[in-house]
């Protein structure tokens, strides 16, 4: 076959779509029992990312394919199992079904002598199948490895009560009765510190730096509608800082005012935490803000400021990290936990014909974005567009990290970081 797609989420799909919509030959891997990726786990009982009370941050016509919308019948932002059925109706409907293979999970990934890659992969029987491919596609996702504390806090050997990551967390009704601190202040953590507080007997938000909260509406439209607006992308970055700068000191005041830590960067310097709800419940009493947690003693909590609490229960919310191991070594990054390296974020340059959908993080839905890459790679992939040599591609990625450096800081996270307008652009002029 010309090419091996691993992954049927909302990238996986988009890749799988686009090859097809070009008539190329292709066969799509996932080790999941069906479709979806991390929106589907939570009702088949799986780990994973997708909590029960997971809803959208971006507006759905922003998330849905731009051939298959959404359903007017969803509210604006839909529940996760919402997402898993339309994911679902769009593998059906692009007619992709027969080109996946479900419960199969890639065991690895290599480049023979004569370019061309062999793909080892285990079905759910133990069966393990060796198949040849022109181009491999990775659109596996982020949520690969979760990311905790190294080292843990002082003392975290004799915390006595239970200690999970976010994947491991599914409901806050698991919870009731008993005392849970939240570590950390990404999307997963105001969610679940919002969702817990509804159940516990106590719930604790700890946070070590301070990120700008955003609603998910600001003068009643949806942000990533404000930011798809074009007189939005018109502005200079300065004049979208000071915009959306003034609109949240309008919308919710100081981050200080709700004794969480103020950011030490400007906006659109990192990621952004959007959320309705964690603020409301901090005024509530609902939510106890804290600092970082400073060390552990039995089922006692203190924090850096020298206060502490009792514990029954600590849920990191602190990420993941990005974890390939089934690609050959070096391969996005130099090493685990570096810096992603591919050109345009989607080719690895010294690994000719593998290829990356989904590996970006922007300030906004993603799906437009993993769309464009969709239609990029299946171009390349088609023979319609011709990659420039590994030099070229190395100083574009090069140029590339020395600007996420100078605005964001270089690590792991930062490297896929990417504006909507302008990477929108860049694939659609290649």
């Amino acid at each position: 076959m010309s090419a091996c797609v691993i992954g049927a989420g909302l990238s996986g799909l988009a890749a799988a779509h686009a090859l097809r919509a070009r008539g190329i030959d292709f066969v799509c891997l996932e080790q999941a029992p069906e479709v979806g990726g991390i929106w589907r786990r939570p009702g088949a009982g799986e780990p994973g990312p997708a909590y029960q009370a997971l809803h959208l941050n971006n507006a759905k016509e922003l998330t849905g394919f731009a051939d298959f919308p959404m359903s007017e019948e969803l509210p604006l932002y839909p529940r996760h199992d919402h997402i898993a059925a339309y994911l679902r109706d769009f593998a059906e409907w692009a007619g992709l079904r027969p080109h996946i293979e479900l419960r199969t999970e890639v065991l690895s990934v290599r480049r023979g002598p004569d370019g061309r890659w062999t793909v080892v992969s285990r079905d759910d029987r133990g069966t393990l199948t060796t198949r040849t491919f022109d181009q491999v596609v990775v659109a596996s996702g982020h949520h690969s490895e979760p990311a905790l504390p190294s080292p843990p806090p002082p003392g975290a050997e004799s915390f006595a009560g239970t200690v999970l990551h976010s994947t491991d967390y599914l409901d806050g009704r698991d919870f009731a009765g008993q005392r849970v601190v939240v570590v950390g202040f990404g999307a997963s953590a105001v969610d679940i510190a919002a969702d817990l507080s509804r159940h516990a007997e106590r719930t604790v938000l700890s946070v070590r730096r301070g990120l700008h909260l955003v609603p998910k509406q600001l003068f009643g439209m949806s942000v990533d509608l404000i930011a798809e607006a074009p007189w939005f992308g018109a502005m200079s970055l300065e004049e979208r800082r000071r915009f959306i700068e003034q609109a949240l000191l309008v919308a919710r005041g100081k981050l200080s005012d709700y004794g969480l830590p103020e950011p030490d960067h400007r906006i659109f310097s990192s990621a952004v935490t959007i959320s309705d709800e964690i603020l409301s419940r901090i005024r509530h009493g609902a939510v106890l803000p804290k600092p970082a947690i400073d060390s552990l003693d039995g089922d006692l909590v203190r924090f850096a400021d020298g206060s502490s609490v009792e514990a029954d229960a600590i849920v990191y919310c602190t990420g993941f990290h990005m974890a390939f191991p089934f690609v050959p070594g070096g391969c996005p990054a130099p090493a685990p936990r570096q810096p992603i390296e591919l050109y345009r974020r989607i080719v690895a340059p010294d690994q000719p014909g593998l290829l990356f959908v989904g590996l970006i993080r922007p300030v906004g839905a993603i799906t437009r974005l993993v769309e464009a890459q969709a239609q990029w790679v299946a171009r390349v992939v088609g023979g319609e567009l011709e990659l420039p040599s590994a030099d070229i591609m190395r100083k574009e990625i090069n140029e590339y990290l020395n600007g996420v450096a100078a605005r964001y800081g270089l690590s792991e996270g930062s490297s896929v970081q990417v504006d909507i307008g302008s990477y929108l652009r860049e694939l659609r002029e290649a």
